[in-house]
């Protein structure tokens, strides 16, 4: 979006009673489950009533989602995290927009509101932080500029109070997962010619090292006899490869896959090996084993694997736990944090 169009929603959009006017900014340049948390967010918002514009990089597919959504969007290069350049022009449409709330969802974004936003305080600042390591830079980017920070789970903001940040400014707002919208499950055994008797256990993400991705292998190579021969792998995320081995269990590295409700429900099992997670939501519950227990892990993916009834019921129980992190509960919440950083 230009800037002169930029101008015409701001007219249109104070028809609107009294309800804050939203700017999603968003550094990421791929479709991961930030920018997935951002597009729901926006379109859930504009269903309450909202006016929420979204800012991101040329060519995100952020931007592509949000336009194909019927959002208004506005692209800006967000190069450094220090980009004054990009803090400028930020500024500029933040004004335009007459935005009463900027809301910066990565951290690269997160210092380039800031410096957008210095003198204008009639624009609040709001800052969702994802991971569950500590912040760096505490002291500049934590203590001062920022009205509220949203942690995604509760690991979240303990990891952010431990390194400085004062928790009575963060609130944790689960990421949200939409319900399931199935088209037709996809049918990987016919796909790949596997026989009837395989088990299809998928590993879903951005298909980085944090997701534990060296692990898999090690897993693999010790499930046992029978249960190792019915396994096979299918990898969704990332760029994708096509036929693959894992230590000698056959495999598809399907790479990004659009209709990741079809894929997914076409799964037996998913394994989700990831050692940093601040909420993964490709997985809301799940037989849990300890962090790094490659055995555990062995022992709870064989047992899935062998036994039929037991992943039919914990699927069964599975569907129930994840109405409490509905997307529904995620954006009411975040709408109740901007509306009382809005009130001061």
């Amino acid at each position: 979006m230009g800037q002169g169009l930029v101008q015409g929603v701001r007219a249109e959009a104070r028809s609107v009673v009294e309800l804050p006017r939203i700017l999603h900014v968003d550094s990421g340049r791929s479709w991961r489950g930030g920018q997935r948390q951002v597009f729901l967010l926006a379109s859930g918002l504009r269903d309450l009533g909202y006016r929420t514009l979204v800012v991101a990089p040329t060519g995100s597919p952020l931007i592509r989602h949000a336009e194909h959504a019927g959002l208004p969007t506005y692209r800006l290069t967000l190069r450094g995290e220090w980009d004054i350049r990009s803090a400028r022009e930020l500024r500029a449409v933040a004004g335009e927009w007459d935005a009463g709330v900027v809301h910066a969802h990565d951290a690269r974004t997160h210092s380039i509101a800031r410096l957008a936003l210095l003198g204008k305080r009639k624009t609040r600042l709001v800052v969702t932080r994802r991971v569950a390591f500590p912040p760096k830079q505490v002291r500049l980017k934590y203590r001062h500029g920022v009205d509220a920070f949203i942690a995604i789970s509760q690991a979240v903001k303990t990891a952010m109070v431990n390194a400085g940040v004062p928790a009575d400014r963060i609130e944790v707002v689960y990421s949200g997962v939409p319900s399931p919208q199935v088209k037709r499950p996809r049918n990987w055994r016919r796909e790949r010619g596997w026989p009837p008797t395989a088990v299809i256990c998928g590993i879903v993400g951005a298909m980085t090292q944090e997701k534990g991705l060296d692990t898999v292998a090690g897993i693999a190579r010790r499930l046992p006899g029978e249960v190792f021969r019915r396994t096979r792998l299918v990898l969704l995320g990332g760029k994708g490869k096509g036929g693959t081995t894992v230590s000698g269990v056959e495999g598809f590295d399907a790479g990004f896959v659009e209709e990741i409700h079809d894929a997914m429900a076409g799964l037996d099992v998913l394994w989700h090996p990831a050692r940093s997670e601040g909420l993964g939501t490709s997985v809301i519950d799940a037989i849990l084993v300890p962090a790094g227990d490659v055995a555990g892990f062995v022992r709870a993916a064989a047992a899935l694997i062998s036994d039929d009834g037991l992943r039919a019921m914990l699927g069964e129980g599975a569907k129930l736990r994840a109405r409490e992190f509905d997307a529904k509960r995620m954006i009411e919440r975040t709408a109740e944090v901007y509306n009382r950083v809005v009130a001061g």
